[in-house]
């Protein structure tokens, strides 16, 4: 029962079998056809991919289901929208309309959302991750789903200033910046707190905190205005007995202890941070999800892709909460056949 081998990584009681979870797989449409033998392309009816979509994943064996509740949606039209390269299967997401609502270094500074946005209805987002939460759970019940935030702290700031603003007003004036930062956390631990009062058992806590080659702005400034408030906002999770997830792009191997320092019990990443690091310092302790590379599924051989999954495999056999997983996702440009190997080598490997 996949949902048995899920739940207990989640808790460190090593299931026999390395669980997984994966990211986007489920929605390339031709490898879901050729695993499934359903018919289904990105123009089918909704009803026939999520039918597809749902055969595929129980196929692959998924255990975690990661996804969260609030978006950027919650900021109205003040958000800043920085287009959208293509990447879902014929450039739907594509999108070159560029816009701001902010015009000067000096607004940004000034912003509060607690001005902009006012006190939220505590009922009303409670209920609104309840109805996620149980949705999940008729959608997805062979698996361990999520609620949480996608916008949880640096990438709520990305997301109202877009990156040109918010570098710019980092760099002008880095402690006026950060009281931006400790106002728009106090602002979010609204839904932190209704959070930790609904049944949900594991938050997923969404912030992109770094870039591909590290922090973007200072160390220090990280450790004074992002870890206090990641702290901060999860402690009601913590006080109610939530596990919480957590996920960056990017490579956050120099913040991976500031992280677990914060009460975090497992971490998400991208092949970017050092798997290593996390599992010598953290295997015994906190879960792990994924780290093989996605670029060699894309590209590489079929020898390349066996040391990737052997790799992560090698590491995480060893760490009772360790989930397999191409945590930069496997896009739909994807060649199948590489897809289809990734996977058979995982199911090879996967028992310990």
């Amino acid at each position: 029962m996949l949902y048995t081998d899920g739940w207990a990584a989640l808790h460190l009681d090593m299931p026999a079998r390395i669980p997984r979870s994966e990211f986007d797989a489920q929605c390339h449409w031709a490898l879901v056809e050729r695993v499934t033998g359903i018919p289904v392309t990105r123009d089918s009816a909704p009803e026939t991919r999520d039918r597809a979509s749902k055969t595929f994943m129980r196929a692959w064996h998924y255990d975690i289901f990661l996804g969260a509740t609030i978006f950027w949606e919650i900021f109205g039209d003040c958000w800043t929208n920085m287009g959208h390269a293509e990447y879902s299967d014929g450039g739907a997401d594509f999108d070159n309309d560029l816009h701001t609502p902010f015009h000067s270094v000096e607004e940004v500074l000034a912003f509060d959302p607690w001005e902009r946005f006012g006190p939220q209805d505590k009922t009303a987002i409670k209920q609104r991750f309840t109805d996620h939460y149980q949705a999940n759970l008729a959608q997805f019940p062979e698996m361990v789903t999520t609620v949480g935030t996608y916008v949880t702290h640096i990438s709520g700031l990305i997301s109202l200033f877009g990156w040109d603003w918010l570098l710019e007003a980092a760099g002008t004036d880095p402690r006026a910046f950060g009281e931006v930062a400790n106002r728009y956390a106090s602002w979010m631990l609204q839904y932190y707190e209704a959070l930790a009062e609904t049944e949900a058992p594991v938050v997923y806590s969404h912030d992109d905190i770094v870039w591909t080659a590290g922090a973007f702005i200072h160390p220090e400034w990280y450790r004074t205005y992002v870890f206090p408030n990641l702290k901060k906002l999860y402690e009601p999770l913590i006080a109610a007995g939530k596990k919480i997830i957590f996920l960056s792009d990017g490579n956050y191997t120099q913040f991976v202890d500031d992280i677990a320092a914060c009460g975090v019990h497992g971490f998400f990443f991208e092949p970017l941070t050092d798997l290593s690091y996390v599992a010598e310092r953290y295997g015994k302790t906190h879960v792990i999800i994924g780290n093989a590379d996605t670029r060699i599924l894309l590209m590489g051989t079929r020898e390349e892709i066996r040391t990737e999954v052997e790799r992560c495999l090698s590491i995480g056999r060893h760490c009772p909460g360790y989930f397999m997983g191409v945590t930069n996702m496997i896009p739909p440009n994807t060649p199948i056949e590489s897809a289809l190997y990734y996977n058979e080598v995982y199911e090879e490997l996967s028992r310990r």
